[in-house]
């Protein structure tokens, strides 16, 4: 009687195991955390150019064909008229604020909701900013940039990404920027930011930008799905200048420089002409 409780308190014990690992809860696994093994400065020993060489499973940085960001050039884009929305079902949920060397991050610590593309749920996981915008358009170099990382049950990826532009001060991040200024140039540095609504971050819904990328970060991971909204919010010079200062000096400017785009189909969603 011992010996088969005994067998199934491992069974048990084996099965919760399996659970914990198998269960995609943080896109963690996806994009490095240690920030100190690459940084933004251009021709440096571990800048953008040498990501690919410092770490085999790192090659995607240099080798990939499917690299971001990209230039989002109207010369190339193909344009599909509709009136699909995109599924987004976003919810209040506790998220915690991280200095992570290299950027400011939001996670969300639980259900924030999800996005559905192409009959596949994507639940939104974290967000965070780059300065000046990582993506252009036709040309163009926005003052900032907003990622929010998605992630699938199966482990794809999908990236909303809204640009700003210097001007009035930004709803979103005016909620942060007590919790921001208490991370000044303190790595690691973890803060309860309370109960963050996603749907606060204003987006284009019917008007965007859809192609194939990478994270644009190591390991700058393929096949990620990536939706550029068109709207172009605006964000003030101090809110720009905070998520400067907060960071380490080396990611003040934290934008990877463009990739090449290899032809790569590129797509702009709108509405339906009537």
């Amino acid at each position: 009687m011992k010996y088969m409780q005994s067998q199934s308190n491992l069974s048990l014990v084996f099965l919760l195991l399996l659970l914990i690992f198998s269960h995609p809860s943080s896109t963690h696994a996806q994009e490095t955390e240690d920030e100190r093994e690459f940084d933004y400065v251009r021709g440096g020993p571990i800048g953008p150019e040498k990501w690919g060489e410092i770490k085999k499973e790192w090659s995607l940085c240099s080798y990939g064909t499917m690299q971001s960001p990209i230039d989002l050039s109207s010369q190339r884009v193909k344009k599909v008229e509709n009136s699909y929305r995109f599924n987004r079902n976003y919810k209040p949920c506790n998220a915690t604020l991280t200095n992570r060397g290299h950027d400011i991050s939001l996670l969300w610590e639980g259900d924030a909701g999800s996005i559905v593309i192409d009959d596949t749920e994507y639940a939104l996981k974290q967000a965070h900013w780059h300065s000046p915008s990582e993506h252009t358009i036709n040309g163009i170099i926005y003052d900032m940039e907003i990622h929010l990382v998605h992630l699938s049950i199966d482990n794809k990826i999908a990236v909303i990404s809204v640009l700003y532009n210097i001007g009035r001060p930004n709803e979103f991040l005016s909620m942060l920027e007590v919790n921001i200024t208490s991370m000044i140039n303190q790595k690691g540095k973890h803060v309860q930011a309370g109960i963050i609504d996603p749907r606060d971050i204003r987006m284009s819904r019917r008007r965007y930008y859809r192609y194939i990328g990478s994270l644009t970060v190591p390991p700058c991971t393929e096949e990620v799905v990536w939706m550029i909204s068109i709207k172009i919010t605006t964000v003030s010079k101090d809110h720009v200048t905070l998520l400067r200062e907060a960071v380490h000096d080396y990611a003040k400017n934290n934008a990877r420089p463009i990739q090449p785009d290899n032809k790569r189909d590129l797509v702009f969603n709108g509405p339906a002409s009537r």
